[in-house]
């Protein structure tokens, strides 16, 4: 009788030898096109946290408002992992293979350099649709006033914070990728990916792929008069610039190529593919 999800040596054998391979060696159109929707999703997921949580903490607690915030931001790696997309922080696991000598860091460096980029791409894309969409507006405008919040508080986040949240983040998303790579069916992908993606963002870790999308919302909003008068920052956005956003990216994505790369990939390579004959 077939279990409900493969083992945990299954899965590393199978990331490594088949699909860490795969997405090195797809073309360059694919990676920028599927990096450009993983942007996208979780941009989605972003800012569907900020829509159903801009006024909660007030009425249920702040850990409820996290708790619900990053119930809701884990539709976006449902959409990467199940509808398909190339996630430079899940493609932090291609590692598995540099490890176990199936791809080169060369073509490991091209997937994360496309994906990582395209990825940026997608984020600004929903960005611009966001604000289009003046959705924003909502509640009075509470809801650009939390999205100018969230984005201030990375910003002022030191290299240290940003950098320890960076590796927790990705420890936990590659985790729900794994998982969900264990799962036979799409019920039991969306549970795997459920529980580490909304315990991640409940914790307040930092993922660099969101942030892109977080930190330019903010951006936007920062131009909004009636937007920062509402969030009650005015003269306390100096660090919300284009530079803040580069130096919060720096040590987030540090941050999170340590815990993918190394946490998961490089400790499960040793567990389960170290020294193993290649067939």
């Amino acid at each position: 009788m077939e279990i409900g999800c493969k083992n945990p040596a299954t899965v590393a054998d199978s990331l490594t030898r088949t699909v860490c391979v795969a997405k090195t060696q797809a073309s360059a159109l694919k990676l920028t096109i599927l990096g450009i929707f993983a942007g996208v999703y979780i941009g989605f997921g972003a800012e569907l946290a900020i829509m159903v949580t801009h006024d909660m903490a007030g009425f249920l607690g702040v850990g409820m408002a996290k708790l619900i915030g990053g119930a809701v931001f884990s539709v976006g790696l449902m959409l990467v992992v199940i509808a398909g997309a190339e996630l430079f922080t899940g493609n932090n696991l291609i590692f598995l293979a540099v490890l176990d000598r199936q791809v080169s860091v060369n073509r490991l460096l091209r997937n994360w350099t496309i994906v990582y980029f395209a990825n940026l791409v997608g984020s600004l894309l929903l960005v611009l649709l966001m604000y289009w969409s003046g959705l924003w507006k909502t509640d009075g405008g509470l809801v650009g006033a939390k999205a100018l919040a969230i984005a201030n508080g990375k910003v002022n986040l030191t290299f240290l914070q940003a950098f320890a949240r960076g590796i927790m983040c990705n420890w936990l998303v590659c985790l729900a990728v794994w998982m969900a790579v264990s799962a036979r069916t799409v019920i039991g992908k969306v549970w795997a990916i459920f529980f580490p993606i909304m315990a991640f963002v409940a914790s307040g870790f930092e993922h660099s792929v969101a942030n892109m999308f977080f930190i330019p919302m903010g951006l936007v909003m920062k131009g909004q008069t009636a937007i920062v008068t509402t969030a009650g920052l005015a003269d306390k956005l100096s660090h919300l610039t284009i530079g803040g956003m580069v130096m919060n990216l720096i040590p987030v994505t540090l941050g999170n190529i340590i815990g993918g790369a190394f946490f998961v990939a490089t400790l499960y390579w040793v567990v389960y593919l170290r020294g193993e004959k290649k067939a």
